[in-house]
């Protein structure tokens, strides 16, 4: 980010009419020449002749203001921009680096209208956290993130802007409305992942209680007791969910999965199909749908089912599994060369996780 801000104040000073005059011409050079070499206070001193020699020319203070940035003085490189826009406020380079700098001295308020200049979704994004713009602040780092997938900085901020907005409507609902289903449902989701079961339980119970056919309790109780491997009260649950919700994949899924825990292949390779046919190629079910046509004897379903998931997913869990399930298949097929070929897979995700 700080390349990309330093880079755009360099073209506001190329670009920048009128012209700067001769006297000031060497210590632009100078300047510049400093500031890639690293030395920054030299090129602070130099860029400050500049101001002084062409007081007038709006890109002298935009690069005094790039060199403070990047010493890191953030104080110091506000006035100096903030005076090159009074010039010209057009300056875009200028906008994005008086942004960052008011954004970094925790003045989000002043920074926002800046940011906004630039489309920059990342610091407008964190610009609308610190102001309680949660909405615009999940929509702005989900932009980000499209742009940049898994950088960890933008996954941080959207977990928190969602963490705090889903706080704040959780809030709102235990405020408003305490004996509501659907509190008694946040309430078990949160003490399910605090990994509080009976007291999770206890909450899902007493939602189901109020509301008895409100959709979603039965299959979080269903995934409560599947994580604790209760697999028979699962199954119980996500069948329940799937009379409320026949035609919802995930549903389909979880009940097929239970089915499968339970050693019921058959029902469970059917109820997966119809999973599969409501969302098409979702990783989980194709990996749960090849080990039941696995368990069934069915190698070529398999083969099919795992194949179709390895075409999404390349480097996941689920991936892994899917080609040491293929690596045993082949071996009893005495495809050997394909079975070493998975089993190398399947090693290489393997390691890479470690």
């Amino acid at each position: 980010m700080m390349i990309s801000l330093l880079l755009a104040a360099g073209l506001a000073l190329q670009t920048q009419k009128p012209a700067a005059p001769p006297e000031a011409v060497e210590h632009i050079r100078a300047g510049m020449d400093a500031q890639k070499a690293g030395h920054l206070p030299d090129a602070i001193i130099e860029f400050k002749k500049v101001t002084e020699l062409a007081p007038d020319l709006p890109a002298a203070f935009v690069n005094l203001g790039a060199a403070y940035l990047q010493n890191r003085d953030y104080a110091a490189a506000i006035p100096p921009l903030e005076h090159s826009l009074e010039m010209d406020p057009n300056l875009i380079g200028a906008h994005q680096m008086l942004g960052y700098a008011l954004l970094i001295e925790g003045n989000a308020a002043a920074a926002l209208p800046h940011l906004e200049r630039t489309g920059i979704p990342d610091l407008i994004g964190i610009a609308d956290l610190k102001l309680g713009k949660l909405p615009e602040a999940i929509t702005n780092f989900e932009a980000a993130l499209a742009k940049h997938p898994n950088d960890p900085d933008l996954l941080y901020y959207l977990g928190r802007a969602s963490g705090l907005l889903s706080k704040q409507s959780f809030d709102t609902l235990l405020a408003t409305s305490p004996n509501s289903a659907r509190a008694h449902q946040a309430l078990g989701e949160n003490l399910a992942v605090l990994r509080r079961v009976p007291d999770a339980e206890k909450e899902y119970g007493e939602a189901l209680r109020i509301q008895p056919d409100i959709r979603g309790v039965h299959l979080a109780l269903g995934e409560l007791y599947a994580a604790a491997s209760e697999w028979p009260k699962a199954e119980e649950e996500f069948a329940a969910e799937a009379n409320l919700q026949p035609d919802d994949a995930e549903t389909a899924y979880r009940l097929g999965s239970g089915m499968l825990a339970n050693g019921k292949v058959k029902e469970a390779r059917a109820e997966l199909e119809g999973a599969n046919h409501l969302r098409p190629g979702m990783p989980e079910t194709l990996y749960s749908l090849g080990k039941a046509a696995s368990l069934e004897g069915d190698n070529a379903g398999a083969v099919d089912a795992w194949t179709r998931l390895l075409a999404i997913e390349k480097d996941t869990p689920l991936a892994a599994q899917a080609h040491f399930g293929l690596a045993a298949i082949y071996r009893k097929q005495g495809k050997t060369a394909q079975a070493s070929a998975e089993i190398r897979e399947y090693q290489a995700l393997q390691g890479a996780k470690k």
